[in-house]
């Protein structure tokens, strides 16, 4: 099983779209920001404005290319850039693409996060939890192996895998545009610590 590198980053879910504040599965369909999301957005750009000083600032954003993701990006990076920030590099890595969750896209959330997350259950057409966990790790390693702390840009069911990957509780909703600072222990996989940064 391919091991999460023992280096910081930034994490923040996209902002809230409209199958959001309905209760549906997103998944791969590539669903807009609503006019909260784009607010949201805003609102984490002011966040980080303040919050970089207390944890190590990030060098660069690296952003799943579904659109709600990466329109969250860029009003992250515009936001403070306006503000006197760097020009950081923002790209793309189709690793950090939401899971592809089959017949159950556009379906109310259900209550079998549990079972896929354990393996014991897949939707149709959907990818497996094991699959999604092993390719988010690999995005989060090549968004840190060259040096620097990423921004990364993504989604909640992304981040329920790299959950698992830091040995932390899988299944826990992340808000929408909530920055988390992700930072390893010494010399273990065990002692990841999760920072929520709301203000």
């Amino acid at each position: 099983m391919i091991q999460l590198s023992l280096r910081p980053y930034w994490y923040l879910r996209h902002g809230q779209t409209d199958w959001n504040r309905d209760g549906l599965s997103q998944g791969r369909t590539d669903v807009p920001l609503n006019e909260t999301g784009i607010a949201q957005a805003d609102a984490a750009a002011k966040l980080f404005e303040t919050c970089v000083s207390k944890h190590t600032p990030f060098t660069h954003i690296v952003s799943s290319p579904l659109d709600r993701a990466f329109q969250t990006a860029a009003i992250v990076r515009e936001g403070l850039i306006a503000k006197g920030f760097e020009a950081f590099p923002l790209e793309t890595d189709e690793g950090l693409e939401e899971v592809c969750f089959g017949e159950q896209e556009g379906q109310p959330m259900g209550d079998w996060y549990d079972s896929w997350i354990a393996g014991d259950y897949t939707p149709a057409g959907a990818e497996p939890f094991s699959v999604l966990r092993a390719r988010a790790v690999e995005a989060i390693n090549r968004a840190t192996e060259h040096g620097g702390v990423p921004l990364i840009v993504a989604h909640g069911a992304l981040f329920r895998a790299l959950r698992a990957a830091m040995n932390l509780p899988a299944n826990v909703r992340l808000p929408n545009a909530t920055p988390l600072w992700l930072e390893p222990g010494a010399a273990t996989q065990d002692a990841w610590s999760l920072t929520v940064v709301d203000a």
